[in-house]
């Protein structure tokens, strides 16, 4: 058997899996098909010898071809595209009717009001179990700040907002963290920050931060750990920031003439900052629901 017949009977062993997988993120057969299509392209021209998994290679990317369509139908403002009527069918009526129940067009409805990145994050860790790690590379994430994105997205679906008392005490730490950057009080900012604390920055911010050295900015590279060293990036630091809700959590933007820049997306673990997403991106500001404080 060639190396070819082998990926292609590989890749048919895990259709349905992808099938499945890709129907929850987009709510679509047709789309869902176009997906495990654009899947098996990648995997024909992709070099996958030191791949020890496949099913879950194919199973990251699916997940990544889902978020760029989803990407891409949000920057369109198309409506929600409802799988109520538009469940995949291989011909066995029982396995028809249980794929359909397993969804549920309520579930698809509140699906459709979550972010691409909470969607994706919500889908295939509460519906398939990846864990954070795998997932963050997905999303472009820290895997704490993916965790968050999860539980974001699974309040939304429970239909439960977050708690005052948390709110108001995230808004406190977030609000004591620019004032601390702003002040350059290295020993405050340490006192904010988890030890284990990770700042991870897009490739737009670390280019535009590379480009204003000579004019004191910090070295940023994608991913800085531990206190010291995130607290030295940020010390005498984000001036221009204001608080700001982001995906109705606490945090902060750059805006110019109200136009977001850039978002600081905070994780907070037992009264700490245990990570902080820097976002540039505009396709990746895009979806994030902002709200000036």
């Amino acid at each position: 058997m060639s190396e070819n017949d082998w990926l292609a009977r590989q890749f048919d062993e895990s259709r349905e899996h992808l099938r499945g997988v890709a129907y929850r993120m987009l709510g679509s057969v047709s789309e869902a098909d176009d997906a495990v299509q654009e899947t098996w392209l990648k995997l024909s021209r992709s070099d996958t010898q030191a791949v020890e998994n496949l099913r879950g290679w194919l199973t990251t990317v699916v997940a990544r071809v889902c978020l760029d369509m989803l990407r891409s139908r949000r920057s369109r403002r198309e409506e929600p595209l409802m799988g109520a009527v538009d469940i995949p069918s291989d011909g066995n009526a029982e396995g028809d009717i249980a794929f359909a129940d397993a969804i549920g067009p309520a579930l698809l409805i509140v699906l459709d009001t979550l972010t691409p990145a909470e969607r994706v994050a919500f889908v295939m860790h509460d519906m398939f179990d990846l864990s954070f790690e795998e997932i963050a590379p997905i999303v472009a994430r820290t895997p704490a700040a993916t965790r968050q994105l999860a539980s974001r997205a699974r309040r939304r679906v429970r239909g439960m907002p977050i708690p005052e008392a948390d709110l108001t005490r995230h808004r406190e730490l977030v609000s004591a963290f620019l004032a601390a950057s702003r002040d350059g009080d290295f020993e405050r900012l340490i006192a904010i920050l988890s030890p284990e604390v990770v700042l991870r920055a897009d490739d737009l911010a670390v280019r535009m931060v590379a480009a204003n050295e000579e004019r004191g900015a910090p070295r940023l590279a994608p991913e800085v750990r531990g206190a010291s060293q995130v607290a030295g990036v940020f010390k005498g630091r984000a001036r221009a920031a204001s608080p700001a809700l982001i995906d109705g959590e606490p945090g902060a933007v750059w805006a110019m003439r109200g136009q977001v820049r850039a978002a600081f997306m905070f994780t907070i673990e037992r009264g700490k900052v245990a990570g902080i997403d820097l976002i540039m991106e505009p396709r990746h500001l895009e979806e994030l629901e902002v709200k000036f404080e």
